[in-house]
């Protein structure tokens, strides 16, 4: 009876208690991470799995050490997303973000506690690293009502304790992001609050080894569902039913299948829709003929996001040769500013050397030539060169940092526009682009 029971549990009855990143083989767990579909595809590309342990205890390491590093008491987050990257748990990630009831504190000696749902503590437990599970860290309004106030007080005071035994007594404490009672009770509580996204978001940027195996398994789980998302586009616009949503939908659908998480925007578009860019996908019936454009904004398989562009012309004829010019032109752009790419390189120096777009483009270019990537987009930004505000990045490149190169091809009141974006590691001598999702033939001119 034990014996068929544990059977059932396992995900993979050829493994042992453990799957190949280290996480329990167990059907039941409450753990969230890839799916059977997932390993499978990538055991046959040959990927190598991560080892979460592994990545968990090197972001908790960047983190406090990044504390200790600017004298620092402890950091207070409450961004979902730093909180996954703290303790690589989730809850609700989505409704989190407008409804803030998580928060996580690091504390100088390393000590962290997480305040969860009050229905759901158990969901941090698999990770040692998280030494304390509390509640009470909720501070909107639509749940406090006229007493937040007084829950703030309460929260502030356990982190004044918590930073007393923990982080020396010193009251410099970084803080991400918090509702307003929150900032005013810690204030009453006597810290100085400092700035905890410069924290967070400069930790964040370099990738360890573990990380980016994770994101080299969620690139190719993304290049799959994109795969049945072009399959899907190609025999089925034109047939006078197939909508925009019904092809962002197929999208959503594989990266789930695949343990992604959600996917950020709605940016998908096909014919005049696709100019000005920024238009969110919607009901219009697709037509043969025409471009289909997307950026992907994935969040995927090990929370990793993969946020590439391609654009695909679906029809019977040729495309126009202003729709080819803009293309080849948008192919070399994000490829010259890659080729920039190399650690040591500044910011500042980096933008006066990229490539700029015709005249004809530059009214509707994207809205930044690169940005950094690894659980969402992420610092930093490299913008363009009449974009850019002096001393706001000046720093340079480092191996580790992940980018997302840009290019954004569309005339002012033209009826196409060309979105291509690549995702690009940096390494010790220059740099490898992870993307290697084809780039449509047709719109290249081949």
């Amino acid at each position: 009876m034990n014996s068929h029971y544990r059977d059932t549990r396992k995900i993979d009855p050829n493994r042992g208690t453990t799957l190949g990143d280290g996480t329990p083989n167990d059907n039941d767990r409450i753990e969230i991470g890839p799916t059977q579909l997932a390993f499978a595809e990538w055991a046959a590309a040959g990927l190598e799995l991560p080892n979460l342990e592994r990545m968990r205890e090197y972001r908790w390491k960047r983190l406090t050490q990044a504390i200790v590093d600017r004298g620092y008491g402890g950091l207070l987050m409450f961004d979902p997303l730093n909180i996954r990257y703290a303790t690589d748990s989730t809850n609700m990630q989505l409704w989190n973000t407008h409804n803030p009831f998580r928060a996580v504190l690091l504390c100088a000696d390393g000590y962290m506690v997480i305040w969860d749902y009050k229905n759901s503590p158990f969901l941090s437990e698999f990770n040692p690293l998280v030494r304390e599970q509390r509640s009470g860290a909720d501070l909107f309004y639509f749940d406090r009502g006229d007493k937040v106030d007084v829950a703030a007080d309460v929260l502030s005071n356990e982190v004044r304790v918590l930073i007393e035994e923990h982080g020396g007594n010193n009251k410099r404490l970084a803080v991400d992001k918090i509702m307003l009672h929150g900032l005013r009770a810690l204030e009453a509580q006597g810290f100085e609050i400092m700035e905890g996204e410069e924290v967070t978001e400069k930790t964040r940027a370099i990738k360890g080894a573990d990380e980016i195996l994770a994101m080299r398994c969620a690139h190719h789980a993304c290049d799959s569902a994109i795969a049945e998302m072009e399959r899907f586009a190609r025999t089925n616009v034109g047939d006078g039913k197939t909508s925009e949503d019904d092809i962002w939908a197929v999208l959503h659908a594989e990266n789930i299948r695949r343990g992604g998480e959600w996917i950020e925007t709605r940016l998908l578009a096909s014919g005049q829709r696709t100019n000005p860019w920024f238009q969110e996908c919607g009901p219009r019936i697709t037509r043969k003929n025409e471009i289909v454009a997307f950026d992907t904004d994935l969040i995927g398989s090990y929370g990793m996001c993969i946020d590439i562009s391609r654009t695909w012309w679906i029809g019977d004829q040729k495309p126009r040769a202003d729709m080819i010019e803009a293309m080849k032109h948008a192919h070399e752009f994000i490829h010259y500013n890659m080729s920039l790419l190399k650690p040591g390189l500044m910011i500042p120096d980096l933008i006066a050397q990229c490539m700029k777009h015709p005249a004809k483009y530059d009214a509707q270019k994207y809205g930044c030539l690169m940005h950094g990537v690894g659980l969402c987009d992420e610092w930093p930004l490299v913008a363009h060169p009449d974009k850019a505000v002096p001393g706001s990045f000046d720093y340079p490149l480092e191996p580790g940092m992940v980018l997302c190169v840009e290019a954004c091809c569309g005339e002012v009141g033209g009826d196409f526009t060309i979105k291509l974006e690549d995702q690009v590691l940096i390494t010790e001598d220059g740099f490898e682009n992870l993307t290697s999702y084809p780039f449509d033939s047709e719109l290249m001119g081949e």
